[in-house]
């Protein structure tokens, strides 16, 4: 097969991949009411209604005067660490900011990135409390804490932000924020100490909240996920999608798991005990707002009795290595697609690459040499069989010539033909066609690492994650392509098919314009790689007394 066709091949493939993942994304099944859920449900031990579970869970927080406006008892406490600026409000306790420290809103940028959000129009919290027969929260109040002071910081190893309330009824609440240097999760604890003569019941809760508005994903080749996603003891993980919570109420039991709200290189979880039984669920409030969280079983205190709850908060980057030691499967969520099994391994080999050389970009060239350098057979089977092909032109023009339009028999011919040159018409395909996952899986690696945000190459290239602001890269690539097809000339005899080949690398440059600078520089080293070592294929061949031009 010719190489051009090959390059069309898997220009076409690419892009039809990336236009059928945006369909999936568009027409995906739901997963709430499938029989696998109605399973899971079945098979936990919690026989606890979610319905009645739910009913105390707060919703006063969706109603933007009261949260937005802060039209509240309560006051703000910030906290400032070396990873983050968080802001609690004493009235639930909840998390209504959270600034990431170590992350900048653009490159070299003094503002610092904002995950969590009290504003009128992205609404974005965390929030847990306590609810049940003897809960200070419910639907229509919440617990009011008192502190001791409103801005913390840490100077330690570590730092505790105690929030304290005693109920009317006796139940003495210490909530605390317990902040670890270095670190994105957060410890929430609640102390809980029943100080009556009688039984006290509470029910833990922790929820995700976000606005709808503005969390449309990416375009077509830069899609970028903006959603909540789950995991049970069942599922590992599962994306639960807006129009998912609109569209449908979750309500899954399971011993661990987590829950989380992701926003392309970030992603805020609540993470449980694993050993903790728990009820995820969901809530579509008013069409504005969507919730995912979940809640904890029934607690008993007897007079007398004292008892910690714990559950991890995590706000910050996808970092697979902090993500995976917090809970399993929430490193999932750095979403590398059907292609994770490639994608893994390569970016630990660029990771492992860049702590030796500082750069990125250089890391890149690096990977795309020895990714070239494994390939080097396959290429030189390509290349030897294309150059075969082009010798045995005039001979297959022969039977062309002889046998006109009785297919039949120039098919038999042509066969033979190929049999007796040892010749093989798929050789040059299969080695192109084999680049098609590493290119996927290097694309998803640039659009889901953080570690690649704002990574600097040299000269114009600021960041290999966003695509070229000057098309110098797209370019350079399509001339290294046009290279390459000058190398291999056009020798079908279809007038239509010739021009498609012509025009392939003028189409490519223009997919190219819209990825990422570091997928354009690898695609572009790998195109020079294979003219220098396309060369040397066909110097040896000739060598060889084996004509291929």
């Amino acid at each position: 097969m010719e190489s051009q066709r090959s390059f069309l091949l898997i220009g076409l493939a690419v892009v039809s991949f990336l236009l059928w993942q945006q369909w999936q994304i568009k027409t995906a099944p739901k997963p709430v009411g499938t029989p696998s859920v109605q399973q899971v449900q079945a098979d936990t031990p919690i026989a606890t209604d979610n319905t009645e579970q739910m009913s105390d869970v707060p919703q006063v927080a969706a109603d933007k005067a009261q949260v937005v406006n802060n039209e509240t008892t309560g006051q703000l406490v910030t906290v400032k660490t070396d990873t983050l600026y968080i802001s609690i409000d004493t009235r639930g306790g909840d998390v209504v900011r959270a600034d990431l420290m170590d992350y900048a809103v653009t490159q070299k940028s003094a503002e610092r990135f904002n995950l969590l959000r009290n504003d009128a129009d992205g609404l974005y919290i965390a929030q847990s409390g306590l609810i049940g027969p003897n809960g200070p929260d419910s639907s229509k109040n919440r617990a009011v804490y008192s502190t001791t002071q409103t801005a913390w910081e840490l100077e330690g190893d570590s730092l505790t932000v105690p929030l304290t309330l005693t109920t009317a009824d006796g139940l003495q609440i210490t909530k605390n924020f317990i902040f670890t240097r270095g670190k994105h999760d957060v410890l929430v604890q609640y102390v809980l100490s029943n100080q009556s003569d009688s039984n006290k019941q509470v029910r833990p809760y922790t929820q995700l909240k976000q606005a709808y508005k503005g969390a449309e994903s990416g375009g077509m080749f830069m899609p970028t996920y903006r959603g909540a996603a789950y995991s049970t003891d069942q599922v590992r993980y599962e994306k639960y999608t807006f129009e998912d919570i609109q569209e449908a109420r979750l309500d899954m039991n399971s011993t661990g798991g987590w829950v989380a709200m992701l926003e392309h290189y970030f992603v805020s979880a609540w993470v449980p005990a694993q050993d903790q039984n728990v009820t995820l669920f969901s809530r579509n409030l008013n069409n504005v707002y969507g919730t995912i969280g979940y809640t904890q079983d029934l607690i008993t205190l007897a007079p007398g009795d004292q008892v910690e709850i714990s559950n991890e908060l995590y706000i910050g980057p996808k970092d697979q290595d902090s993500l995976e030691q917090l809970a399993r499967g929430l490193d999932l969520t750095v979403d590398y697609g059907i292609f994770w099994w490639l994608s893994q391994p390569l970016f630990w080999l660029l990771k492992f690459l860049h702590s030796f050389l500082g750069n990125w970009g250089l890391a890149i060239i690096v990977i795309t040499i020895l990714v070239k350098g494994a390939m080097y057979p396959l290429t030189k089977k390509q290349y030897e069989s294309m150059g075969k092909m082009r010798a045995i032109q005039p001979k297959m023009q022969a039977l062309k010539d002889k046998y006109g339009d009785d297919r039949q028999k120039m098919s038999q011919a042509m066969m033979e033909l190929y049999r007796k040159e040892k010749v093989n018409p798929m050789g040059g395909c299969f080695p192109l066609l084999l680049q098609m996952p590493i290119f996927l899986a290097l694309y998803y690696m640039f659009l889901e690492s953080v570690e690649l945000r704002h990574a600097e190459f040299y000269l114009w290239i600021a960041d290999l994650s966003v695509k070229d602001p000057y098309y110098i890269l797209p370019i350079l690539m399509g001339v290294s392509m046009y290279a390459l097809q000058k190398l291999n000339p056009v020798t079908v005899q279809d007038p239509m098919q010739q021009k498609i080949m012509q025009w392939m690398p003028v189409v490519m440059t223009v997919f190219f314009v819209m990825f990422p600078a570091g997928l354009v520089l690898y695609w572009l080293v790998s195109n020079l790689i294979t003219l220098v070592q396309a060369k040397m294929i066909y110097a040896s061949m000739r060598k060889r007394g084996i004509a291929v031009s």
